[in-house]
This record gives C-alpha cells, structure tokens and sequence, in this order.
C-alpha cells in the first residue's frame, strides 16, 4: 500500500494484545476493539497532515489488529470504522468520521467544531459527518512511555490514617506563581519545580488530588461563548496526558507530555507527596444523541455507551452530561481496567478519586456493591493496592447519594461530613450529636460493615463549590460571568457571608470571617478520617462567589500569589503539623464499648453528655477528650507509642462561653495549644487543671494539650489494638 508521501506502506498481522498503538522493533503493532465494524482503517498522517488509509488485515475475539513496518513513536494515526449505520439498533458505524483510538497514550490537536449535529441530524450518516468535514479532530500518537525512573522518586506509601490530601488542578496552581518560570507556568513541569513543590512540602500534605489529567476537549457550547471546559470533566482519552498542560508540547514537541507528566510524578514522590488522579469513568465528551463523534460512539456504541432499550438511538444518562459509561460491558471494562493499570504501572500514580462513582456500579439501573467493576477492582494485584477515593453520588436515580454504601478497601468523599460541619459554624442548632458522630469517623456511615474512620475523606470545600474565603464571605452564588445567567451552581451552598456580601472593608467582618476560617479548617484538620483540603484554602483564594467555576480558565479560578493571606497560611502549617505529630488525632479504628472511654464528651460545665445534651435543640458547644494511650501508631522499633492528651473545646454560639476542664485525672496539667478566636493565646499558656475554668472566644475552638511526660505515664508493654 503507497503512502501519501509516495513510501510504500507494508502491513502485516499483528497481534490483539495489548490494545493501543505499541511500538516495538520493526514497526508498531496497533489493535482495537469493535464488536460491531465490518472492517477497520488505520489512517497514518504524515508532518504535513497528508492521510494515508491501511486496511487491518485481522480480527480475533473482537479485536482488528495489524502489525505496520518502519513506524515508531510520534507516528500520528486514527481510525475510520466501517459497517452497519443503524441508530435504532444503536450501532453508527460511519468510515467518514476520524477517530481517536480509545487507548492512545497522548494525541495531538484541539477539536475544532463546525456547525453543531443535533436532534434527527445525528441519525443520518451524511449529516453526522458534518464535524470531520467542517472541523477538525485530534490525532493519535504512537508514544513510547518507557521512563527512567530515578532511585529517589519511591513511592511514599502512606498509611489512609497519615494522609492529608491537597485537591488542586494542575494548571492553576502555577499559572501566578513568581517562583516558576513563566514558560513552565500551568504545566506538568511547572507542578515539579522547586518552587511549586516547597509550598507543598511546607504545607505539609502527603498526597495531590489532580483534577482530571486525561485528555479532555471542551463542550461545543461553551466554545461557542468563548470560554472552556476549565476543570476537565469531559474525557476524551483515558491513556492520554491532557496536552495543554505540558511545557513540552507548547514547546512544539507534541507527545512530550507522557515524559513531561512522569517526570512530575517522580519530582513529587522524591518530596515525600503521593499523586491521585481525578478520574472520569462515568461518561465520556461525546456527549447525547446530537453529541460529537470523537471516538467511542463511531467504534462500539453499544459497548461503550448504557443505551436506552426501548429506543437505542438514546442514551441513559446518571451523570448529567449526556451519556454513561457501560461499565457492565467487558469491552469498556477493559477500557478501564486497564487504563487504571497504565496509569499506576507506566505513569507512576498511587491511587484515584473517582467522580460520580455509583454510575461504575450500576448494573440493571440500580446501585450494586457485587458490579463486576467492583469485583474486577478487588481481584486485581496492582489496582487493588492503590488508594481508591469515591465521589459516591451520581444523578437522576433514586439511589444518586450513595455515601457509605461502597465495599471496603474504598474510602468516600463524605458529604454528610461537609454539610454538618458547614451548618454548625453558620449558627444552626442541635447538632453537636450529628457534628459528633462526624467529628469522630462517621461510624454511623462506615463501622457497620467493619470499615475504619479512613474510609471516611472529610471536606469542607472542594473545586466544586464555594471555596473557604468564599464560604464565608458570600450567601449566594454569584455565577454571572459562566454564562448562564446565574442559574447553572447548586443554590445549596450552607454558607454565611458574617453580614455582609462579598468583599468588606469592616474590620469586624473581616476579622469574623478569618475566625469562621480558623474555625472550619480546624475542624477538617482534627477530625478522625482522611482530610481533604481545597487547594488555595489555605491562602484566602477566593473565586468571587462564583461556586461553579468550571470554565473559568482565567484568574477566577487560578491561584493568586500576590495576595496571599500569610496569617491564614501559617495558622494551617500550624494545624497539619499537629495533626502529623500527634497520632491520637489520626486514629484508625473506632472505639466501642469498653474502649469508649478513651473518646470522651463533656458538656461546657464538664459533665459528660447525657441523652438530653445530644438531643438539646439549642445546643451548640461541647467537649471532646482524646486520650494519648490509645495512640494508634508505632515507633521505629516496633514498641508501643504513647501520645499527649487533648481535650477539644468547641463553642458554636456567637457569644463567649465558659468551659470547664473536666476531671478526666486530677493530676493532669493542661496547656491551650491552639485557639481559633486569639491564635496568638498559646505563645505563652497558663497551666490548666482540672475544675478549672477557661472562657472560650465566640463561634471558636481551643485545643488543650496534656503532655505525655508531666502526666508521669509509662510506655505500654502491649502493642495497641488495630
């Protein structure tokens, strides 16, 4: 076969496995799957954009492969699948679509959208065609990932009970920064400088949450309004490092993003941090019925895709954005399976969040813990061995909010947690039992099926929402600038604005509002379970009220350097210390009956809580007590670890508020170690005894410290129980 160049192009059988495009000694082995094409070109681009179309020669199992001499890496290509149009049944085979193979390990070009297909369009394949012949689509590329990995980008492997995760995008993080370069700014190797990285490490975090790093392209619609999918919730390659975040391919080196991203990920494990992806397994970007054909739909619709039984030509949508992913089909499965390999094995991650989990698990429309995701996850030695962090709640099925029902081995974004935390410090009553029972593990959620308080990732804000200075400066949301006149962002947003909207210049608000901060980052940070913190909380980020700023890829959502809120910044330093140095405030079991007495709640006048104090509708204060022998952790040598005591006194009313100390052990001496309404108190505490009374700053929380030493305790011979 001639290729446009005028070389003759020499193909041969290759082989089914693996998927994708592999070079290897020769030539380059390409294979992918469709149950339903009748035949399938491979279509090679030369640097001039010139296609050359080679016909496959096999097929086995599902699966056309060919094996191409003389092609290696930065070879672009795609595929045009011929057969059977036929909407109604659900298949749309069109060989005058390009598409992107599904296993791709980078591509290269934006999609260019010409005019848009929709309604009774998508069904005609003339009509459908419409977006390759107006516009354009993104090519693959033959990438070897092979990487050499240096001795000190280990793997940090740390406990869920240590871990401490920083949610943050990679281009935004940088995009301000003054320490990185500016031709690395908003890039993979911007992430990795020195100077990105050193805030991490003084922060103190042990892990990075990614959002979405897989290629994605942005909705037609708002192309059409001049903006983007900023967040990267619209996947299109689920092997593929996004290309607009890499330094390289700005640099004109498409592909040089697999090398640009690995070498970020061994930058952040030679400091100590783990890598989590966002990852989006629940739908892809080619959208609806009228959506755009990129990839998946023009190769195995029915495999891909969940469609509609009683009509085909529709698609079953738990995510909200058009389509789900058939994770009940073993083609897409696959797809995922082994995408989560490639990423842990090749690409060097060391776990995942998964959004919008409970669409995975829906087999038959409902929720099922026993899907063959589920098991396939379980079975299998490398996946089952990363951090596994679900989103556990689609939309549109009754059972959409899924918190606590995932198997064990997986921990849960715990929106119970958020929605308690944020409505006891915006003043709501009766709910220190709820604030409680979230405080310590959610045990309600998680001790049932013998899961621990790590299964429980507790946030206060994340991407998705409000960010902290904007929890507490803003009522409602203020979305204008997105595009849709204010409606798109949830209107649930549980925020106080401390009396004024927005931005204020009265010292009293400014100072209420640093006091609620404090407050609801203390909370995050001592609470039993996996924290989880926004990233750019830490600095006052604000995003101007707008709580859906998904594509808002400009100063609205990236990070402000030049006004970074210091005193905020050291205060969380503060608390992410504590909580690495003390393991009592990183417990991984949760305590029951005669344990109890090692997690001790009092009333302000130092009694313990009684039935009528948890169900008090008016209250709003209480005290929690820790005890240091119960520290769930070990030394070096293996011997027991003995911890401080802390009580935890917390004041939800917005007045002062007496506490006494309770007589937990007459002889123990206690010293404020943290106070979120005077942090400045603890430079110089007095001792603190039992009987002994400390008045507490309104809507604040004092940490008292009781040190192993003074209280003259010895070393356990036992080792704790796990």
């Amino acid at each position: 076969m001639t290729g446009a160049g005028g070389d003759q192009v020499r193909v041969r059988p290759g082989r089914r496995f693996p998927l994708g495009a592999t070079p290897g000694p020769g030539g380059t082995n390409f294979a992918v799957s469709s149950g339903v094409a009748e035949g399938m070109l491979l279509c090679l681009f030369d640097d001039a954009g010139a296609e050359t179309r080679v016909v496959l020669p096999e097929y086995d199992a599902g699966v056309w492969h060919g094996f191409v001499e003389g092609l290696g890496a930065g070879q672009a290509y795609g595929y045009r699948a011929t057969g059977p149009w036929d909407p109604a049944r659900g298949v749309r085979c069109n060989p005058t679509k390009l598409l992107l193979d599904p296993y791709a390990r980078a591509t290269t070009g934006p999609v260019r959208f010409g005019p848009e297909v929709l309604g009774h369009d998508a069904d005609h394949p003339d009509r459908a065609s419409r977006l390759d012949s107006a516009g354009h689509v993104p090519r693959s590329l033959v990438v070897d990932p092979a990487f050499d990995w240096p001795d000190a980008a280990a793997r940090p492997w740390h406990r869920y009970a240590d871990t401490v995760v920083y949610e943050v995008h990679v281009k935004g993080f940088t995009m301000g920064h003054p320490g990185v370069p500016p031709e690395l700014r908003g890039t993979y190797a911007g992430l990795a400088h020195d100077a990105a990285v050193a805030h991490l490490v003084d922060l103190g975090v042990t892990a990075v949450e990614l959002l979405p790093v897989h290629q994605h392209v942005p909705e037609a619609f708002l192309v059409e309004r001049g903006l983007t999918n900023y967040w990267g919730y619209n996947t299109i390659g689920f092997f593929a490092p996004h290309d607009g975040y890499s330094a390289a391919v700005r640099a004109g080196r498409p592909g040089g993003q697999v090398a640009e991203f690995q070498a970020m990920v061994a930058a952040l494990h030679a400091a100590g941090l783990e890598v989590l992806l966002d990852v989006v397994f629940n739908h892809t970007a080619e959208g609806g019925q009228g959506g755009p054909t990129l990839c998946h739909r023009g190769l195995d619709n029915p495999a891909y895709y969940r469609l509609d039984p009683a009509d085909p030509r529709r698609y079953v949508d738990t995510t909200g954005t058009g389509n789900s992913l058939n994770a009940g089909d073993p083609v897409c499965l696959q797809l995922i399976m082994d995408s989560l390999r490639y990423w842990l094995t090749e690409m060097g991650v060391d776990g995942y969040r998964f959004d919008l989990a409970p669409t995975l698990a829906r087999q038959d429309g409902g929720f099922d813990r026993m899907s063959a995701f589920f098991d396939l996850v379980a079975q299998d030695p490398v996946v089952s061995r990363a951090k596994l962090i679900a989103e556990p709640w689609d939309v549109g099925q009754p059972d959409s909010y899924d918190v606590g029902r995932f198997p064990p081995g997986w921990s849960e974004w715990n929106g119970r947690y958020r929605d308690t935390m944020r409505d006891f410090w915006r003043r709501q009553g009766g709910l220190v039992g709820e604030f409680a029972t979230r405080f310590s593990g959610s045990s309600d959620l998680y001790g049932g099926s013998r899961r621990r308080p790590t299964a429980s990732v507790n946030l206060i804000t994340v991407h998705d929402g409000f960010t902290l200075r904007d929890l507490v400066s803003y009522d409602a949301k203020h979305n204008e600038a997105n595009g849709e006149a204010n409606r798109d962002g949830t209107d649930d947003n549980r925020s106080w604005n401390c009396g004024v909207e927005g931005p204020s210049d009265d010292p009293e608000v400014v100072e209420l509002r640093a006091r609620q901060s404090r407050a609801l980052l203390t909370t995050l940070l001592l609470s039993f379970g996996v924290p989880l913190l926004c990233g750019g909380d830490e600095l006052g980020r604000t995003q101007g009220g707008n709580n859906n700023a998904y594509c808002q890829d400009n100063s609205i959502s990236w990070f402000d350097w030049s006004q970074p809120d210091d005193e905020l910044l050291a205060f969380t330093r503060r608390l992410v210390a504590l909580r690495r140095e003390h393991p009592v405030l990183r417990r991984r079991r949760f305590l029951v009956g005669m344990e109890a007495s090692e997690l001790a709640w009092f009333t302000p006048s130092a009694k313990p809580m009684a039935t009528e104090n948890w169900t008090d509708p008016n209250a709003r204060a209480l005290a929690i007590y820790l005890d240091g022998d119960d520290a769930p952790d070990l030394a070096e040598d293996g011997t027991p670890l003995l911890d401080d005591d802390f009580l935890i006194l917390i004041n939800g009313w917005w007045e002062p508020l007496q506490f006494r100390v309770p007589e937990v052990d007459e002889e123990r001496t206690w010293r404020t170690e943290l106070d979120t309404y005077d942090p400045g108190r603890a430079a110089d505490p007095p001792d603190l005894h039992a009987g002994d009374d400390l008045t507490l700053g309104p809507q604040s929380i004092a940490v008292l410290r009781s040190p192993v030493q003074a209280a003259g305790r010895d070393r356990r011979t036992t080792l704790p129980r796990v």
